[in-house]
C-alpha cells in the first residue's frame, strides 16, 4: 500500500462531511465529528486525507506527550520542560482498532522495566500519542461501551487520568476526534452520541456523472499515487493555508447577543437535553465565521451549526434516524432574528382614525364573546356551535358534532387465503425491564446476563488456560515473590517461572441473538390482530436495542419462508422490515421453522458463544400440504434437540380456538402466551421468565 495519502481536495461531493472535518481542524474545541454512512463512501479516506492538511506542531524534544514548548503541561509525566529544546513535526493521525483494550488506550505499567529493573514506569497509550493530532475511530459503534465512554470523557475534558496497577498519571489529551460508523451495524447510545460535537450523514451519490468521476480519480490514484497527489498539491497547500488563517482569526470572532439568542432558542425548540448542544453550536458558529474570514457570527452560521450539531441530539424514538426538521429550524431562527424591542408606551386611543364605532366606548365593558358581535372572527351572526370532542391525532378526520353519535368500529374480516393485504402499522410497544439468564455466559459484550468477556472489569486471576491473553501483573508478582530466595535472585530484577504467570478473568455482560419467526399468512391478516402482533414484536426489538442484542427475522407466507433480516445489530432495520411486512397466502409453518434451524446452525458456527432466543409469532394453523401440521412438529423437534430457548406468541383469535400454537410450543420445549395475555402483562415479562431458565445442551 502506498504511503502517499489520497488528497483531501480530490474528494468528490460530500460537502457537509468536508466542512465538518475542516471546522474541527480550525477549532478542535468543537468536539469532533461522527460520520454516519453506508459502506464504501470514502469515510476513512477523507479522514486520513485531513491529517495531511493540519499544520505542523512544535513539541518539546524527547517528550512522549507532545508538550507545546510555549506552554508545557505542568503535570506532564516526563517532568518539567523549562528551557528544554524544541522540535517541529507533523500532526499525528492515530487510528484506533476495533479490538483495542483499555490498557492500550490510556497506557499502563511498563512491564519490561518493571520486571527487569524493578521500577514503576508508565508506558503511554494511544491517547498520549494522539495529543495535538487526530484520533480516528473506525466503526466506533462496534467498540465496547466502556471503551467509548473512556475515549469521549478524555475528548471532553482534554486530559487522561490513569489509575491502574500502582500507576497514577495525569496528562493532556486534546485531539481532533473523528468517528465513523455504518448505522446498519448498530447505533450508539444517545449518551455517547451526545459527546460527539458534530454529526454528518453521508451516502453514495446517485448521479452517474459524479460516480464516474469518483471511479476515474480512484483508478488514477491507484495507478500512480505520487503523480495523482502532485496534480492536487497546489489545492492542498491553499487549503492548509486557509486552515492556518482561520485558526489565527478564531480568537477575534465575536458571538453577538443576537446570534447567541438564536442558538439557545433553536436548542430549546428541538428539546435537546442539557446545555452541551448550546455550547457546541456556539463554538461551531464561531468556527464557521472564522472559516469564512469574518469576525462576526451571522444567522447563516447559526443555521449551519444547527444542521451539524443537533441531528443526533434531538429527542427521538430509539428507531428514528437522526435528522432535523428544516422548516422548524427556519421558523425558530426567524422568530429570534431581530433585536429585543423595548415596550412602547400605551397610546391614548389605540383605535385607528376612521368612522365612529357603534360598539361600546373605551370605558364600556368588553364584549364577552357570546353576543352577536362577540364571535371569534369579530363578525356578526349567531353564536358559534359548540365544538365536539377533538379528532384523534394524526387521523385528519373532522371531530363529530354534538348531535353526531360516535361510529362503532367495523370488524375487519381476514382476507381469503392466497390474497395479499397492504402492510399494517404496528401498535404501541410494551415497556420492558432488565432480565438475566442464570449462570455465566461467554457471549459478546451486551447488557444481558453476566458473562466472562474480553471487556468488563477484572474480578480475579487464574492460571492461563492455553496461551496467556491478559497478564494479571499483581497476581503474577505475588506468585513469584515467595520463590526469589530459592531461585537465587541476586539483582533487583525478579526471577519468573512459567508457573508464576496469572491471567485476568474479566466479567461483563453478554448479548443474545433474538431470532423472530413471524407468520405473515392470510390467517394472520386481520388488521387489529396484526397491529397487536407487530406491537409485541416491536417491544422485543426495543428491548434488544437497549440490551445490545443481535436480531434476525424470518417471515413465512405463501409457498415458503424468507430471511427478511439476516442476524444483525441494527434493530432499526428490523423495525423498518416489520412495518412494511405484507400478509396473505398460506401458512408454511414448517418452512419457517426449518429456515430458523438453518440460520441458527450457521450463526452457531460464526459465533459459538452467543446464546439464541427463538420467538415464533403464529396462530399455529399450518397449511399448504396434507401433513403440514406434522411437518411443523418435526421441524420443531429439530430446534428442541438443539437446546434452543423459545417463546411462542399465540396469535389465534375468535371464540373457537384450536390450541395449535400451544401444541407447537410444547414440541419446541418453549413457553406460549396469547395476545390477550400480552395485553394484560406485556410481552417482555414472559420473555424475561423464559430467558431466565438455563439453556439446554444439545443432545
Amino acid at each position: 500500500m502506498s504511503d502517499v495519502r489520497y488528497p483531501f481536495t480530490a474528494i468528490v461531493g460530500m460537502a457537509d462531511l468536508r466542512l465538518g472535518l475542516l471546522l474541527n481542524a480550525v477549532s478542535p474545541a468543537v468536539g469532533g465529528v461522527l460520520v454516519r454512512g453506508e459502506k464504501g463512501t470514502a469515510k476513512s479516506t477523507m479522514v486520513r486525507a485531513l491529517a495531511g492538511l493540519l499544520p505542523s506542531i512544535d513539541t518539546v524534544e524527547g517528550c512522549r506527550f507532545a508538550c507545546d514548548p510555549a506552554a508545557p503541561d505542568p503535570q506532564c509525566p516526563d517532568g518539567a520542560h523549562d528551557g528544554a529544546p524544541a522540535s517541529s513535526r507533523a500532526a499525528r493521525l492515530v487510528e484506533l482498532p476495533v479490538g483495542v483494550s483499555e490498557d492500550r488506550i490510556v497506557g499502563s505499567l511498563d512491564l519490561e522495566r518493571a520486571l527487569a529493573e524493578g521500577v514503576k514506569a508508565y508506558e503511554p497509550g494511544l491517547l498520549a500519542q494522539a495529543h495535538r493530532g487526530v484520533l480516528y475511530i473506525d466503526e466506533v459503534n462496534l467498540l465496547q461501551d466502556h471503551v467509548v465512554d473512556l475515549l469521549l470523557d478524555a475528548a471532553a475534558m482534554g486530559r487522561s487520568y490513569v489509575e491502574r496497577e500502582g500507576v497514577s498519571v495525569r496528562h493532556a489529551a486534546r485531539f481532533l476526534l473523528v468517528g465513523t460508523m455504518n448505522p446498519e451495524e448498530g447505533e450508539l447510545r444517545p449518551q455517547l452520541l451526545d459527546r460527539f460535537g458534530l454529526t454528518v450523514e453521508i451516502a453514495a451519490t446517485r448521479d452517474p456523472a459524479e460516480r464516474a468521476e469518483v471511479v476515474r480519480r480512484r483508478l488514477g490514484y491507484d495507478a500512480d499515487p505520487a503523480g495523482f497527489a502532485a496534480r492536487f498539491a497546489a489545492d492542498e497547500r491553499e487549503l492548509a493555508e486557509r486552515i492556518t488563517a482561520a485558526r489565527k482569526l478564531l480568537p477575534e470572532v465575536e458571538l453577538t447577543d443576537r446570534a447567541l439568542r438564536q442558538i439557545t432558542a433553536v436548542c430549546a425548540a428541538f428539546e435537546v437535553d442539557g446545555l452541551r448542544a448550546d455550547i457546541v453550536m456556539a463554538r461551531t458558529a464561531v468556527a464557521l465565521a472564522a472559516w469564512a474570514g469574518r469576525t462576526e457570527v451571522l444567522e447563516e452560521d447559526v443555521r449551519k451549526a444547527a444542521q451539524l450539531a443537533l441531528p443526533h441530539r434531538r429527542r427521538r424514538n430509539p428507531f428514528d434516524a437522526p435528522g432535523l426538521d428544516e422548516d422548524q429550524l427556519d421558523r425558530t431562527l426567524a422568530e429570534h432574528a431581530g433585536p429585543e424591542e423595548p415596550e412602547e408606551p400605551a397610546a391614548e386611543d389605540p383605535r385607528p382614525e376612521g368612522p365612529a364605532d357603534d360598539g361600546p366606548g373605551d370605558d364600556g365593558p368588553e364584549p364577552d364573546g357570546d353576543g352577536p358581535d362577540g364571535g371569534p372572527d369579530g363578525g356578526g351572526g349567531g353564536a358559534p356551535e359548540p365544538a365536539g370532542p377533538p379528532a384523534p391525532a394524526g387521523t385528519g378526520a373532522p371531530a363529530p358534532g354534538p348531535e353526531e353519535a360516535p361510529q362503532q368500529p367495523v370488524p375487519v374480516q381476514p382476507p381469503a387465503p392466497g390474497r395479499e393485504t397492504a402492510p399494517v402499522a404496528a401498535g404501541e410497544p410494551y415497556r420492558t425491564r432488565l432480565f438475566k439468564v442464570d449462570g455465566t455466559g461467554r457471549g459478546a459484550q451486551g447488557r444481558r446476563p453476566p458473562a466472562e468477556t474480553d471487556g468488563g472489569h477484572t474480578i480475579r486471576a487464574r492460571r492461563p488456560q492455553g496461551r496467556l491473553a491478559r497478564l494479571h501483573l499483581s497476581a503474577t508478582l505475588q506468585a513469584a515473590a515467595p520463590h526469589q530466595v530459592a531461585r537465587g535472585r541476586t539483582s533487583r530484577a525478579l526471577l519468573l517461572a512459567k508457573d508464576d504467570f496469572r491471567e485476568q478473568v474479566r466479567q461483563g455482560r453478554e448479548s443474545n441473538l433474538v431470532l423472530f419467526v413471524v407468520d405473515a399468512s392470510g390467517s394472520m391478516a386481520a388488521r387489529q390482530r396484526m397491529t397487536a402482533v407487530k406491537g409485541a414484536v416491536l417491544s422485543l426489538l426495543m428491548d434488544a436495542y437497549q440490551r445490545r442484542d443481535k436480531i434476525g427475522m424470518i417471515t413465512f407466507r405463501g409457498a415458503g419462508a424468507e430471511l427478511a433480516l439476516p442476524p444483525t445489530s441494527s434493530v432499526e432495520v428490523g423495525a423498518a422490515r416489520l412495518e412494511s411486512l405484507p400478509t396473505g397466502g398460506r401458512t408454511p409453518l414448517a418452512a419457517g421453522l426449518l429456515r430458523a434451524h438453518e440460520v441458527l446452525r450457521v450463526e452457531r458456527m460464526r459465533d459459538p458463544h452467543r446464546r439464541p432466543l427463538l420467538v415464533v409469532v403464529t396462530d399455529g394453523r399450518a397449511t399448504g400440504a396434507r401433513d403440514a401440521v406434522a411437518q411443523s412438529h418435526r421441524a420443531a423437534g429439530l430446534l428442541a434437540a438443539q437446546g434452543v430457548t423459545g417463546v411462542v406468541l399465540d396469535c389465534e383469535a375468535g371464540p373457537v380456538r384450536l390450541g395449535l400454537a400451544r401444541t407447537l410450543a410444547a414440541r419446541l420445549g418453549a413457553s406460549a402466551v396469547t395476545l390477550d395475555e400480552l395485553r394484560a402483562e406485556g410481552v417482555a415479562s414472559l420473555v424475561r421468565e423464559n430467558r431466565a431458565t438455563p439453556l439446554r445442551k444439545a443432545a
